[in-house]
């Protein structure tokens, strides 16, 4: 039988599910062990009877994941973007959010902040000006009002950021993802509830990632939603390459004495002295820098 090729459009345990190149979904199951699938990547299956097996993974352009003491979570692979949803109300939290951009700078994909609650005047203001320095590093950050749907221009979301593109949606727990998705996907519920029937998994919804298409038939729009998170491990990461995952302390790395400064004592060092209360756009804020100090300290007691 001649294996067919695929897109892992959701996955659950020892199952996930492929897309056809003509648009129709089988349930697979990954041929061994190490055969792991994430939603995104593409594979190639062979059908039986009803069902399928993933016989190969073919070769991912990147893989976006996170990785604690226990365990790796991965959420999608071959994106082209990763959209980060916080809200102005309650409060978030920017280690969360520093974390999330350290994971899409390590994995060389793009991220788009997107700041909820804009209808909530004195809280957005204030969140708002905490996303300066975001600002000021060059990431994107888009302002939204997800409880007023009609104040979106969904056509404007798409065209300015999303359209041709494949983007992961993050975000904590209450952020606003399942809003946002329904709000691009007008029937996002009705094609997880056949995902879940499908992989006869009820705990589907809130446990795995899914992949759903914007734009129908065409395919050329992808939006994946992911479960909501409160912690993000970012064990993988060296913390000797911490600095240049972080785009405001980059630049001043090369104005160290020492080429193998930690950045946390040393004497001469060009990101110390770049530190400032009142940081500009080519300085780095306080607070910045105490959040490089504290994962760099919990990096640096993983790898012994």
């Amino acid at each position: 039988m001649t294996q067919q090729s695929g897109l892992v459009v959701a996955a659950y345990g020892r199952h996930c599910l492929v897309e056809t190149s003509t648009g129709e979904r089988v349930i697979c199951h990954p041929r061994g062990k190490k055969n792991q699938v994430v939603v995104g990547d593409r594979v190639a299956w062979l059908p039986s009877t009803d069902e399928g097996t993933v016989e190969k993974v073919q070769t991912r352009r990147n893989l976006f994941y996170r990785q604690d003491e226990i365990r790796t979570k991965a959420f999608a692979a071959n994106l082209d973007q990763v959209l980060i949803l916080i809200a102005a109300e309650p409060e978030f939290s920017e280690g969360q959010l520093t974390r999330a951009l350290i994971a899409c700078e390590a994995a060389h994909i793009e991220p788009l902040i997107a700041l909820n609650k804009s209808d909530l005047v004195e809280p957005f203001a204030r969140a708002w000006q905490r996303l300066l320095p975001y600002r000021h590093m060059g990431y994107g950050v888009l302002p939204l009002s997800l409880r007023e749907a009609a104040d979106i221009d969904r056509e404007h979301l798409l065209d300015k950021h999303l359209r041709g593109r494949t983007t992961l949606v993050l975000g904590p727990s209450g952020s606003g993802k399942s809003t946002l998705v329904n709000l691009l996907v007008p029937s996002a519920q009705a094609q997880t509830g056949e995902i879940s029937q499908a992989l006869n998994s009820g705990r589907h919804t809130t446990t795995s990632t899914t992949w759903y298409w914007v734009d129908g038939t065409e395919r050329r729009t992808a939006l994946i939603d992911s479960p909501g998170f409160q912690e993000f491990g970012l064990r993988h990461i060296d913390p000797a390459q911490l600095a240049a995952y972080m785009p405001d302390l980059r630049p001043h790395v090369e104005r160290c004495r020492f080429y193998n400064c930690s950045h946390i004592h040393e004497p001469g060092c060009g990101v110390i002295a770049a530190v400032s209360a009142e940081a500009g756009p080519s300085e780095i804020s306080e607070n910045r820098y105490r959040l490089y100090t504290q994962l760099f300290e919990e990096l640096s007691q993983t790898r012994y």
